[in-house]
């Protein structure tokens, strides 16, 4: 497939998406999602062998969020001279269809965080299973600062992962949240220096696609429903997982294996 906006390639199981628009610290605008959600979708109808995909930005940056001067979430929908403006409609259109693209997809999702995370590409940095940032990294939502509101999923996700307190301040004095600090409060899973960025991002994700995918499938979108679940809807979630996950040729495999006392050979089936 032909892209303008993004770099797509794949080895080893694993697909690597970097949006590729430097000159603007990757911002986004809905070209740049569109072909993100063209790309997501190889993996998502079995166009890809990949096993794990893993998300990253060119240069300086992983994104600086919506593209103001390009059609981006703050730039309206283009309808100002037939109304009000509806800074919100490219979500419904873009931004949010490839957020859940992510959060739904049949594989582990790494993001490796170079530079600027803000606003959009802040909220995609987050979604990542595993989120690896390099020292330089910060995280910021700065919606205040021009009148709007955090979006793209972040007033669901950061109350979950770092408290109402620290998201509220993050969110309402548009602070800039380190790397080292995002790891202290959760918010991500590991901090390496800037050029062990990409080798430790690509290592946790062939280590990811050699593992049992359908599994890892079932653990990621198990986490997510068991936020909001009571315990008793969790343990019928689980219920539910371990039932798919033992019917899978990788549990047959993994079984033989720890008997065998030799490494499992996962076939992501």
């Amino acid at each position: 497939m032909n892209f303008r906006h993004i770099l797509w390639h794949e080895e080893e199981g694993v697909a690597t998406l970097t949006i590729n628009r430097p000159e603007v610290l990757n911002a986004l605008h809905p070209e740049v999602i569109t072909e993100m959600i063209r790309a997501v979708d190889r993996i998502r109808d079995g166009q890809s062998t990949a096993r794990c995909l893993l998300l990253t930005g060119a240069g300086r940056g992983f994104s600086s969020g919506a593209d103001l001067s390009g059609g981006g979430a703050a730039a309206g929908s283009g309808e100002a001279d037939r109304g009000p403006p509806d800074a919100g409609r490219v979500l419904e259109t873009h931004f949010n269809v490839l957020l859940e693209r992510l959060f739904a997809l049949p594989v582990p999702f790494v993001t490796a965080v170079n530079g600027p995370a803000a606003g959009a590409g802040c909220s995609y940095a987050l979604a990542g299973d595993i989120i690896v940032a390099a020292r330089s990294a910060y995280f910021l939502q700065a919606f205040v600062n021009i009148g709007l509101v955090p979006d793209v999923g972040s007033t669901w996700m950061l109350p979950r992962m770092i408290g109402r307190a620290r998201a509220a301040r993050m969110m309402m004095l548009g602070e800039r949240i380190p790397a080292e600090t995002a790891f202290a409060w959760g918010m991500i899973s590991e901090v390496v220096d800037d050029d062990q960025l990409m080798p430790r991002a690509t290592e946790i994700a062939r280590q990811l696609a050699r593992g049992p995918t359908r599994a890892l499938a079932l653990i990621r979108t198990g986490l997510r429903e068991c936020l909001d679940a009571t315990l008793t809807e969790a343990l019928m979630i689980e219920r539910r997982n371990q039932l798919l996950a033992g019917r899978t040729a990788d549990f047959a495999e993994g079984v033989a294996a720890f008997l065998q006392k030799r490494p499992a050979n996962f076939q992501g089936r």
